[in-house]
């Protein structure tokens, strides 16, 4: 525990860092640019953002778990990856490019166009190296590859949208700046310029797509869940709208670290755990106390989200107010599929989320085009905090399949549930 509880620790520390720089650059952003050209923006990253997805192929998954079980040595793993990159990035690219200016309203800018797919053959690279640190659990590590490209975004955003005054074309070359860097320091510092080889290692390819695919699959379905909203309402609705609901999600998405603080950990040592449902229901445990976390905090910013949002964005995203309220159920019953995915992904069973995320998917589209041409950003909020609960109901019935453990045992407190919490304070306090 005490080991879990330093991860812990170093991983919060992290999360702390990335929702500080996220926050001050989408003040920035938001007070610097309107929603319109906030709506703008979304629509533009939603695709490279979804495509990232299936073209990091699950990748960093499959490493993770490769490595973590010892199946083979990092060196064969490392070269399998470079080779792995160069091909997914040219296609990722192409495909990303295509898909932005034919479907997204805001695609004829070419200019727009090319600079949001410039970073992810670097976005790409960071995340199959990412996979490396989480299977040797070098987590410390694997935290600085997280938030420094969220410094550099933020550093680069003033100096362009504020100080050059370059607009949405200023953030969008801000956006380069921290892949690109990590990437370079990665290359050198994890000694990744040895592994590239015409030598390839198709045994080792093989295996890491056939599960990483599934990964990727699996990671399609579960963000295109949470950007469907953004895509319905950039065909659907005006460019306000989506700037409104870009803004009153994104403030929800700093709940959702709490989980995902957890939920690097937990695939951290999923992946290398020997008794899988020992520690299964150490993530049961972990699951009550986020839902405890994660209410609290939805509560508390539901009674204030009038002074967030004016204070955050300013008037003009008052709008915002309300899509962050109507998603606020959604997010925090979604929790349950935050926490045990990542349980259930590092024992290489990414499958599983699938049984529960097409039938929200599916709901989720039918409730956007039902309720956007009506309500607009709230609408969509409505409709994605209705797939949320189906997702996290499904989920936690699929989960306790196939872990064995019953529903019942999953959502009882225990006195000891909260015996980590007493060692974390214990643990700052010296």
């Amino acid at each position: 525990m005490r080991s879990f509880l330093s991860d812990l620790l170093g991983v919060g520390a992290s999360k702390i860092l990335i929702i500080a720089f996220g926050i001050a650059t989408s003040i920035i952003i938001a007070r610097t640019l309107g929603p319109d050209k906030n709506g703008i923006i979304a629509a533009l990253m939603v695709y490279p953002s979804l495509f990232m997805s299936i073209g990091s192929l699950g990748i960093r998954q499959s490493t993770a778990y490769f490595l973590g079980k010892e199946i083979y040595p990092e060196n064969v793993v490392k070269t399998a990856i470079s080779q792995i990159w160069f091909l997914t990035s040219i296609i990722s690219v192409i495909v990303c490019f295509c898909l932005i200016y034919y479907l997204s309203s805001s695609g004829s800018n070419i200019v727009y166009v090319i600079l949001v797919i410039i970073p992810i053959p670097f976005s790409l690279f960071a995340t199959y190296n990412s996979g490396i640190f989480l299977g040797k659990n070098q987590l410390s590590i694997f935290n600085k590859i997280n938030w420094i490209p969220a410094l550099i975004l933020l550093i680069l955003t003033v100096f362009f949208v504020v100080w050059l005054s370059l607009d949405i074309t200023g953030y969008l070359i801000a956006m380069i700046g921290g892949p690109l860097f990590i990437s370079i320091v990665l290359l050198f510092k994890n000694k990744f310029i040895n592994a590239f080889s015409f030598t390839f290692q198709w045994n080792v390819i093989k295996k890491m797509l056939s599960l990483g695919v599934i990964y990727a699959l699996s990671l399609l379905v579960i963000n295109l869940n949470y950007k469907i909203d953004i895509i319905l309402l950039d065909l659907m609705s005006a460019t306000y709208e989506t700037g409104i609901y870009s803004k009153g999600a994104a403030i929800t998405q700093y709940l959702w670290q709490i989980p995902m603080l957890l939920s690097t950990i937990v695939f951290a040592r999923s992946a290398v755990s020997k008794n899988g449902r020992t520690f299964s229901l150490k993530i049961a445990q972990l699951l009550r106390l986020s839902i405890l976390a994660i209410g609290l905090g939805s509560f508390i910013l539901f009674i204030i989200s009038d002074i967030i949002i004016l204070l955050m964005y300013g008037e003009v995203f008052k709008g915002s107010t309300s899509v962050l309220k109507i998603l606020l159920p959604g997010v925090l019953l979604l929790t349950f599929f935050k926490v045990m995915n990542m349980d259930l992904a590092g024992k290489g069973k990414p499958w599983v989320a699938l049984k529960a995320m097409i039938p929200a998917l599916i709901v989720n589209v039918l409730l956007n085009y039902a309720w956007i041409p009506s309500y607009g950003a709230d609408g969509a909020s409505a409709a994605s905090t209705v797939s949320y609960s189906i997702a996290a109901v499904l989920f936690l019935h699929f989960y306790s399949k196939e872990v064995d453990i019953p529903i019942k045992t999953i959502l009882h407190y225990k006195k000891s549930d909260f015996d980590p919490l007493i060692q974390l304070v214990k643990k700052i306090k010296n």
